[in-house]
């Protein structure tokens, strides 16, 4: 009989969701009539953008013609969508990163994973707690952790608890880790991080030779301008660090898959004889041998992203998110409840009412307002007692939740 992976048999956290549909479940069969409304993952609703909607529809003409077909097209990604991206996302924020520093991809979340592919075991691994559980796991699935403990914690990595105290920041580690997992804004906590906390970062870093996974997949939703969108804002990011974005949430991508990942020539690792090797040259050969890119049609999709309609389209549908983001924190801060988050990220982060932990939370929402959301536990010990709200919602959606919710908090 053919031998599994082990390393899957450690996973605890990725109980949370399929034990979020259980509860979900059950509750319906017992009551059919409940109208159920879902503030839990992080999916939009909304339409893609009209320019988006138009590149695909002329990139799928082209390809029904002999001379407009493509096939494989670059591991990479397209050169001209590459140059929008460096252009404007990062060059027009002072980043001194080329297109060739650009590798797209059909997510985020894949890159974030995949990227341990050229990563050696031996790393020391920093992560938050609260965290977005797709780091940890796909470290344990790896192989790069013990076995988890009773608050589901695992053996190898050092846990950055983020908490009220610290702004949902982190702080240094006061131990040498070499890999350091970071998000701003934050998933779930809906923090951000300013120039100075980052310049921490980088300076740690630096200093311990560390490599630093930023994921700025919610970026686009900073509203303060004097917030850093990327890392590389930073002196010195380019020596240690490699971002992670998306078009998902800003351009409503993510039933179409397009995001991409940064990788600065001249980053550079260790072998394990300890001759330097350039982290650039690994990542192009991973995706070469393991990728075979993003379809035409939808980076012909996301390059419209850039043009001045899509840019404005994008930009009313990221105010329209946070304008959810403002109605739910409004209601949960007038129904006396500790909120934070969703200022500056889709994500509103909400401390538990006395009494109740987040599954308790999670139970008491269901039942009382027929609306689902997700137990800050799912994404950490430290995430006990809190309880994540999306904002990617209709607005009818979210009003009727939030009225429901105040119905329920501020009853007697």
């Amino acid at each position: 009989m053919v031998q599994v992976n082990g390393n899957y048999l450690k996973l605890k956290a990725g109980y949370l969701f399929p034990e979020i549909a259980r509860r979900v479940r059950a509750f319906s069969d017992a009551n059919p009539s409940a109208a159920l409304i879902r503030l839990g993952i992080g999916d939009v609703t909304e339409p893609l953008p009209q320019a988006c909607r138009a590149a695909m529809k002329i990139a799928i003409d082209e390809m029904g013609t002999r001379d407009g077909f493509r096939g494989y097209g670059p591991e990479q990604g397209y050169q001209w969508l590459r140059e929008k991206i460096a252009s404007n996302d990062f060059q027009a924020r002072g980043c001194q990163i080329s297109a060739e520093e650009i590798f797209v991809s059909d997510g985020s979340k894949c890159d974030s994973s995949n990227i341990l592919d050229i990563l050696g075991p031996e790393n020391r691994i920093a992560v938050t707690d609260p965290v977005y559980p797709v780091y940890v796991d796909s470290n344990v699935m790896a192989g790069r952790t013990g076995e988890a403990d009773e608050l589901g914690r695992y053996g190898g990595l050092s846990y950055l608890p983020i908490t009220a105290a610290n702004g949902f920041t982190a702080e240094i580690p006061t131990e040498k880790v070499d890999l350091i997992y970071l998000c701003f804004p934050n998933n779930p906590t809906g923090a951000v991080a300013s120039k100075a906390q980052l310049k921490a970062w980088v300076d740690y870093a630096r200093a311990n030779e560390a490599l630093i996974l930023f994921d700025a997949a919610y970026e686009a939703f900073i509203q303060d301008p004097e917030l850093p969108h990327s890392i590389y804002e930073i002196e010195g990011a380019r020596e240690c660090a490699i971002e992670f974005r998306s078009f998902s949430k800003n351009a409503g991508f993510t039933g179409t898959r397009c995001a991409f990942t940064v990788v600065p020539r001249g980053l550079m690792g260790k072998a394990i004889n300890g001759e330097k090797v350039e982290i650039w040259g690994l990542w192009n050969r991973r995706q070469c041998t393991k990728f075979n890119g993003v379809s035409y049609i939808v980076q012909r999709a996301a390059e419209a992203v850039y043009s001045s309609e899509g840019a404005a389209e994008v930009k009313a549908l990221v105010a329209f998110y946070m304008e959810n983001a403002a109605i739910i924190r409004n209601a949960l801060s007038a129904a006396g409840l500790q909120v934070y988050g969703g200022e500056q990220a889709p994500y509103v982060w909400i401390k538990t009412p006395e009494g109740l932990d987040s599954w308790g939370f999670f139970d008491n929402l269901l039942s009382g307002a027929n609306v689902v959301g997700t137990p800050g536990s799912g994404f950490g010990a430290a995430g006990e007692g809190y309880f994540r709200l999306s904002a990617f919602n209709s607005r009818a959606n979210v009003e009727e939740a939030m009225a429901r919710l105040k119905k329920l908090l501020i009853s007697p």
